[in-house]
């Protein structure tokens, strides 16, 4: 229980730090190319994470599992064959993807505009920056794999540090990039989202470089587990890629669940708009829900990324040595862990939705921005319940019915996605990727509970306290906002927005640790840590 914790903690941090700078960076990226530059990035980041997913056939996840099982039943060896084995894969469908990408990107351009808009994005433009970034796919998908096998040996420090080196350097090089283009050469905004779309080459670059240092250091551990193991399964080359494939399926509609449902955005949202009525907001309102605003939604996501990474090689594990009554337990603390620091988070930014973006972003057309984001908070909760109950299935080998699920969803956005916008407008999009992710959610947890008889009832009790708690929490952010309104316009000054910011998650947060501590609710969920936290802070 307590490497799941540990795990969880370490590359929850480490995803958190990575999205929140990947939040951060926004901030001046926005005020040097605007929401063109935004729906720009988001047209070349949605294809290049779906083929990223395919690219790597779900090797990195599936190697973790792979590993954990044989490296539990004493055999060491296998797992390494494996990895040497998906290496080789990795860096033959990664150049497969990188060309697949780069030739391809005139003909998806054109299928994602099909008006000249208002705001002046041409065909030409999302090919350009669709080209650039197809340079990443060269590199990542092998990159990725060594993550998978340290992951596979339970150790997360390679994974979390490595994902932060990799966003550190990738937005140092793409503000300086976009800025040196626009204000030094006097650049195009779309020629500027190209070098920022570049630098997730550079990012990857400067990854497998933290990773190399990592695997030098380790070789030596490796090596003595093998020549120190007990048992050896004698695998033939061709069971080794039959039985890797068959985790390695389902796992890449997993990865690719989020930037799928973008993707039908993207060839779904502008017609409708248009068709709708809507098109002069349909650039303000497309950047606001799939990239602006979805980097504010994804925060309280990375929990259950973290989550996920870790918690897969530790039920594989128990699955493997078939102790039930402690797969049941990390199984309820992971759920549990999502409800009690994701739901909190995604009331927060329901409440703080207009002063959240409008400090980060522009207060220009926060009518439309501020109502989008609040709606567009809740995916937080069903994309975490989505991630780690899809781990949790591949953990006890019921990992096929992960593609039935989000099949399901996937077929209920790309039918009703267009008829929802036409009738509830931009918001409309977020309705249908609501509805497509809680029905992909409804049918994994429904799965686990027939699968292995598992009981939901301790964490439903403790999900209705966490709601209890957070609905207690949101009506102290809204007296806070009302007081608030009588001495600052935050919805007309940033720097008012920013404090009304800073005094809503910070009351707000006190308020809800407050009463989850009171209860006992943190230290059931969270373990003896939050008695150790507590001492320390004593301490000081």
């Amino acid at each position: 229980m307590s490497n799941i914790v540990r795990g969880t903690m370490l590359l929850t941090v480490a995803t958190f730090l990575s999205k929140f700078l990947g939040m951060i960076y926004v901030i001046p990226f926005n005020e040097l190319v605007g929401e063109k530059g935004g729906a720009l990035f988001n047209f070349a980041y949605t294809p290049y994470n779906i083929l990223i997913s395919i690219s790597t056939i779900g090797v990195p996840l599936a190697v973790s599992k792979f590993v954990s099982k044989y490296n539990a039943l004493g055999d060491y060896y296998t797992g390494m064959r494996m990895f040497k084995a998906g290496i080789i894969l990795m860096l033959g469908t990664g150049f497969a993807a990188f060309l697949t990408l780069f030739f391809g990107a005139d003909f998806l351009a054109s299928k994602i505009i099909t008006t000249e808009s208002s705001e002046g994005i041409s065909v030409s433009e999302v090919a350009s920056v669709i080209k650039m970034v197809s340079f990443a796919l060269i590199v990542i998908p092998a990159m990725s794999i060594v993550r998978g096998f340290f992951q596979g040996h339970e150790s997360m420090g390679p994974t979390a540090v490595s994902q932060v080196v990799e966003q550190i350097v990738r937005i140092i090089f793409l503000l300086t990039a976009a800025l040196l283009v626009l204000n030094v050469y006097g650049g195009s905004i779309s020629t500027a989202v190209g070098f920022a779309t570049f630098a997730a080459f550079v990012g990857a670059l400067a990854s497998c470089m933290v990773l190399a240092v990592y695997w030098r250091k380790r070789k030596k551990h490796f090596d003595a587990l093998i020549e120190n193991q007990s048992e050896t399964y004698h695998l033939s080359i061709k069971d080794l890629i039959i039985e890797l494939f068959s985790y390695a399926g389902p796992f890449v509609l997993v990865g690719l669940a989020t930037p799928l449902y973008q993707l039908i955005d993207q060839f779904t949202f502008e017609r409708a708009m248009v068709a709708g009525g809507f098109e002069d907001v349909w650039v303000i309102s497309f950047a606001a829900i799939n990239f602006y605003g979805h980097k504010l939604v994804i925060i309280p996501v990375t929990i259950a990324t973290g989550l996920s990474l870790a918690i897969l090689p530790a039920i594989t594990k128990s699955f493997t040595n078939r102790d039930r009554t402690l797969m049941n337990q990390q199984i309820n603390q992971a759920l549990q862990i999502i409800l009690v620091l994701v739901i909190p988070a995604v009331v927060g930014l329901i409440s703080l939705s207009d002063v959240a973006y409008g400090s980060l972003f522009k207060l220009t057309n926060i009518a439309i921005t501020g109502p989008l984001l609040a709606w567009s908070a809740p995916l937080a909760i069903l994309f975490a319940l989505f991630m780690v109950s899809s781990s949790i299935l591949q953990g006890i080998n019921e990992q096929r019915f992960a593609v039935i699920s989000l099949s399901a969803g996937l077929l209920f956005k790309i039918l009703l996605n267009i008829q929802f916008i036409h009738l509830f407008g931009a918001k409309g999009a977020v309705f249908g990727t609501m509805s497509a992710v809680g029905i992909a959610t409804v049918c994994n947890l429904w799965r686990i509970q027939i699968s292995i008889q598992f009981s939901y009832k301790e964490t439903v009790k403790r999900g209705v306290l966490v709601l209890l708690f957070s609905g207690i929490m949101f009506g102290v952010i809204m007296g806070v906002k009302y007081v608030a309104s009588f001495f600052l316009a935050y919805q007309e000054e940033r720097i008012a927005a920013v404090i009304v910011l800073a005094l809503g998650i910070g009351i707000g947060g006190i308020v809800y640790l407050w009463l989850a501590y009171q209860s006992t609710l943190l230290e059931r969920t969270l373990g003896n840590r939050v008695r150790k936290l507590e001492r320390f802070i004593k301490k000081i």
